[in-house]
């Protein structure tokens, strides 16, 4: 028998040698990967708005921020120290190094804190209000009108007895919507339904009723030679018994004490007119009457 020689050794592949194997990658490379493309482009945003953007612009802002800041710091010491503020609102751009100018008066704020110079505080039973109304009470709601009377005479008041007046003439507080501020008159308040007597001797003008007066009468007298017209309102309705151009004696009756037109009580308003020129009746018949 011939020598046998072996078959020759077919190479077999390894299962390392079909599988391909990756190669291991850093970690700190891995997140370079990820993180420096958005550098990259922040960057590069930056640049062209750092070239684009007028310097002035960002120089301002960065001024206004310094300004701000060193104002607030300072406001703080000084109000801790209790000293005087000084705040230059024109400074320039401290970004730009210069140093601020000294403020004008005008625009420097200065406050001092001191025990002596403490304001005082202001309490509120320090003050008081009066109206208008009290006001006109006060100036002219005080006066006094006290007379005294015997019912006879050719000049006489409108009552034979000494009534109660409770307002005079001139400026006074309107009693009511649509009343006068400047009373004309004298109001009487003998109480409802009094009689009135004519002051003197005349003729009746107008007898009925108008305006604010309600039911009234006017009468014209002769009285040292000058013409006088007295004027009786706000008399009880169907009260009287006059009628224009009637004659009239001192003492006769005109009408009774009422509230009708503008009122606010039942009051006599007598006026006082001479030549056609009110007057204060009360200062004229404390002269003339009797």
């Amino acid at each position: 028998m011939g020598a046998v020689h072996p078959a020759p050794a077919v190479p077999v592949a390894t299962t390392a040698a079909r599988t391909s194997v990756a190669p291991v990658v850093p970690m700190r490379t891995r997140v370079a990967r990820k993180v420096f493309p958005p550098i990259v482009m922040a960057a590069a945003a930056a640049l062209i708005i750092g070239t684009s953007v007028p310097s002035t612009v960002l120089g301002d802002l960065n001024a206004d921020a310094a300004n701000a800041s060193i104002g607030a710091v300072a406001t703080a010491s000084a109000l801790d120290a209790g000293a005087v503020i000084e705040t230059n609102k024109t400074a320039p751009s401290l970004a730009g190094g210069a140093a601020p100018a000294e403020a004008p008066p005008s625009q420097v704020l200065a406050t001092e804190a001191t025990d002596a110079e403490a304001l005082p505080v202001a309490n509120r039973d320090d003050w008081s209000v009066t109206s208008y109304a009290e006001l006109m009470r006060l100036q002219y709601g005080n006066r006094s009108f006290m007379y005294a009377t015997t019912g006879t005479g050719a000049v006489r008041w409108p009552f034979p007895f000494a009534a109660e007046i409770s307002s005079g003439f001139g400026n006074r507080s309107a009693p009511c919507r649509g009343c006068s501020s400047y009373h004309q008159g004298l109001d009487f308040v003998p109480g409802y339904g009094t009689p009135i007597q004519s002051i003197a001797d005349g003729v009746v003008t107008f007898a009925g009723w108008g305006g604010g007066y309600g039911l009234h009468v006017i009468v014209d007298h002769v009285i040292n030679g000058q013409k006088v017209t007295t004027l009786y309102a706000h008399m009880v309705s169907n009260s009287t018994p006059l009628s224009a151009g009637d004659p009239i004696a001192a003492g006769d009756y005109i009408g009774q004490v009422g509230d009708t037109g503008l009122s606010t009580g039942p009051h006599l308003h007598f006026e006082l007119k001479l030549d056609g020129v009110a007057v204060d009746p009360y200062a004229w018949l404390t002269t003339n009457a009797s």
